[in-house]
């Protein structure tokens, strides 16, 4: 029994290596090359499923800056290096404007929001999304007056601790997930509220658990995310609990709306919604409301808040270099509340926000997109419905670039200059500051205090 039972395993064995291999012969003769995959876990022994771009960035080395990866029963399209990304998502960004329609925030989202959505559900909800956001303020006067209102807020947070040291995860997140709020629900939440707390939880460990070696793989291979227990299941747990309160919202400001006195973005979706046209029943239903906001709360406050926090940790690190601002600060600025205009005239202070961004390199894998066609890219053929994920976030510049960009440039110049105007940042007494990030799929800094004292 034991032989016939060692034979049958060989023999199964024996199938799936000569299928694999004649999977991997149908691949067309022009795909991008990459390391051989093994039967069923393809290359996923050889990249480090915590840090994959790490590995990426070493496999184009080898392959050159367009190359392929298996993960599972996955084919994926590396892109790296400057030229690549920007001729892949500037000169070609029609050929890729999709995304994956697996995964874990599919089973979620499906098609709907604006960062994983596809076809005319993303190009509806995008342009709602840009049109809304600028009638709410972002890129002008009004955005900018929140934003400083916000930053002294934190201004007095911080004054609070008295030169003694604290953590600042929870009001750095906060203040800027403030500003978002302040579109979506025209209103702002004090640092200590437990709603904005644990949103801001929610988020933070969802960021966490999204970096773990398991949930990288079950995103590539989703047939098994049903059965396997693990991370995933905490996510998908967390987002609906996300979910709940988004719906309680809704259905506060549905009782309250007024279509001639639209407060906010939700009042304007709200008010689409009611139109009754074919477009307003197709797109502008709970769902796509649920998602949107979820996408736009996560991203608003994620890349924003971890570059903020980036930047006090380097300030500590680099005293010099923080002298060097304050000082540009006082010549510029003086004791006037820092405003949008004066950043012209800080070319220091704009040069060292964007080392921050560059050494922080907070989304090193981007956002996968997928060939809306057959494409012939850089001489390789890839098929309609290829994966391809870019290694360099700060390239973006396409149709797919993010809606609040310049809402991000704005936090980030009048947060960190009034923080800088108000307070010297140094490390508590015998602290090492580590610039190893931590785990996550963003690259945020391992939890750190610090000591903001007061300079005036």
């Amino acid at each position: 029994m034991d032989s016939i039972a060692i034979l049958l395993s060989f023999i199964a064995f024996l199938f799936l290596v000569l299928f694999f291999k004649k999977l991997n012969q149908n691949v067309h003769k022009n795909f991008p090359p990459g390391p051989m995959p093994l039967p069923l876990i393809g290359n996923i022994l050889r990249i480090d499923m915590s840090k994959p771009h790490r590995t990426f960035v070493e496999l184009s080395k080898e392959y050159g800056t367009v190359f392929s990866v298996q993960i599972g029963m996955s084919k994926i399209v590396i892109l790296c290096g400057l030229e690549t990304i920007k001729d892949a998502l500037v000169n070609h960004v029609d050929d890729f404007l999709g995304r994956p329609t697996s995964g874990l925030f599919s089973r979620v989202l499906k098609n709907h929001g604006v960062i994983m959505a596809n076809g005319e559900n993303w190009k509806v909800m995008r342009r709602f999304t840009l049109s809304t956001l600028r009638d709410y303020g972002m890129g002008k006067k009004i955005i900018e007056d929140k934003i400083t209102e916000e930053a002294e807020s934190l201004v007095q947070k911080f004054r609070s601790y008295e030169g003694k040291a604290f953590e600042n995860l929870n009001s750095v997140n906060s203040a800027v997930a403030n500003i978002i709020v302040s579109i979506l629900l025209n209103s702002r939440f004090d640092y200590e509220d437990p709603t904005i707390l644990k949103l801001v939880s929610l988020t933070n460990e969802n960021i966490r658990l999204l970096g773990s070696p398991l949930v990288r793989l079950l995103n590539s291979v989703p047939v098994l995310v049903k059965w396997l227990p693990g991370a995933h299941r905490k996510i998908l747990a967390n987002i609906r609990e996300f979910h709940t309160f988004l719906e309680t919202i809704f259905t506060k400001q549905r009782k309250e709306l007024d279509v001639n006195d639209q407060r906010n973005l939700i009042d304007a979706f709200l008010v689409k919604q009611q139109e009754g046209t074919p477009e307003s029943a197709q797109y502008f239903h709970n769902e796509n409301l649920i998602a949107l906001v979820d996408n736009l709360f996560v991203a608003g406050m994620e890349t924003t808040s971890t570059t903020l926090r980036w930047a006090l940790l380097l300030m500590m690190k680099y005293p010099e270099i923080q002298e060097k601002v304050q000082s540009e600060i006082e010549k510029v600025i003086g004791s006037s509340q820092p405003q949008m205009e004066h950043r012209r005239q800080m070319p220091y202070t704009d040069a060292v926000i964007h080392e921050v961004q560059r050494f922080g390199d907070i989304a090193p894998g981007s956002v996968a997109h997928v060939a809306s066609h057959d494409v012939t890219f850089r001489g390789f053929f890839l098929p309609k419905g290829t994966v391809v994920m870019p290694m360099l976030h700060s390239v973006l510049k396409g149709k797919r670039s993010c809606a609040g960009e310049t809402l991000a440039k704005m936090e980030l110049f009048l947060f960190f200059t009034t923080l800088l105007q108000n307070f010297t940042f140094q490390a508590p007494p015998g602290a090492k500051l580590d610039l190893i990030p931590g785990s996550g799929a963003t690259n945020a800094p391992k939890p750190y205090k610090i000591c903001a004292l007061p300079r005036r």
